[in-house]
């Protein structure tokens, strides 16, 4: 398709002129990136409109995961343009595909916000999510994010996976607290990095009752802190709800729900 196409749209031309060279191609490169993109889609548009073809490539994995492709996509349609695809590899599929995590149902949840307060309001509306969870990372801000994800998630289990499919493939397993440890030990890794997080517990709809039963047996012999991320991971609740309410028992005296209803 790439030795037939009138233009190749992509990230980089200096990523893409190396595969094309692998392969004896010389084709016109066109680059389409998110600052560039509204200016370059007019023309892109235009050209297949005159009857060109025209491709899309991207640096790594499938093109319209995570970048402006989507959009390109969008507006072809919009004109009434023909598209198709033909699948890659895919840095999502490959990392959930490794983690040894369940793969029946996923939620990709893409980038996260890189600043702190955003971050942590955007993992908690996936805490309950009864699905593993995808995330991409820059690898300078896996400190943090991991930070964050033990916090809010609580030690899940947990895949670190970067350069999939290429030569410096690798995946780290455990749980969260021990990606971060290990994070903490060596530095971060470098190459694109994926994520992968177990779900919340598909029985992890307790009631108020039962999260007082669990938060008063953490408290019995934990810290708050290690009390809320035990039972937030043990359930899948958010841990702002967990905390509220192991807050209020404590100041209540750690006593369950049940039991005070008793009295």
């Amino acid at each position: 398709m790439l030795s037939a196409a009138d233009q190749i749209v992509c990230e980089d031309s200096r990523v893409t002129r190396k595969l094309l060279s692998a392969h004896n191609l010389s084709r016109p490169l066109v680059s389409y990136h998110e600052h560039n993109a509204e200016k370059v889609r007019p023309r892109l548009i235009q050209a297949l409109q005159d009857g060109q073809s025209v491709a899309l490539v991207s640096d790594a994995g499938t093109p319209l995961i995570s970048d402006p492709g989507f959009k390109l996509v969008r507006s072809i349609l919009e004109a009434g343009l023909p598209v198709t695809s033909i699948p890659g590899p895919s840095a999502a599929l490959t990392a959930l595909t490794l983690s040894g995590l369940p793969t029946d149902r996923f939620f990709f949840a893409g980038f996260l916000p890189p600043k702190a307060g955003a971050r942590r309001s955007a993992l908690g509306t996936l805490a309950a999510i009864p699905a593993t969870l995808v995330f991409f990372e820059s690898a300078r801000r896996l400190p943090a994010t991991l930070a964050a994800m033990s916090e809010v998630l609580g030690d899940r289990p947990a895949a670190l996976t970067r350069e999939l499919t290429k030569r410096f493939e690798e995946v780290r397993r455990g749980t969260i607290g021990d990606l971060a440890a290990g994070i903490a030990a060596a530095g971060p890794p470098k190459g694109e990095v994926t994520l992968i997080v177990a779900g919340a517990a598909k029985d992890s709809e307790v009631d108020a009752a039962d999260l007082d039963t669990q938060l008063a047996a953490a408290l019995g012999d934990s810290s708050l802190r290690d009390a809320v991320s035990r039972v937030a991971s043990a359930t899948g609740l958010p841990r702002k709800l967990v905390y509220r309410r192991a807050l209020a028992l404590s100041q209540a005296g750690g006593e369950p729900a049940a039991a005070r209803d008793e009295e």
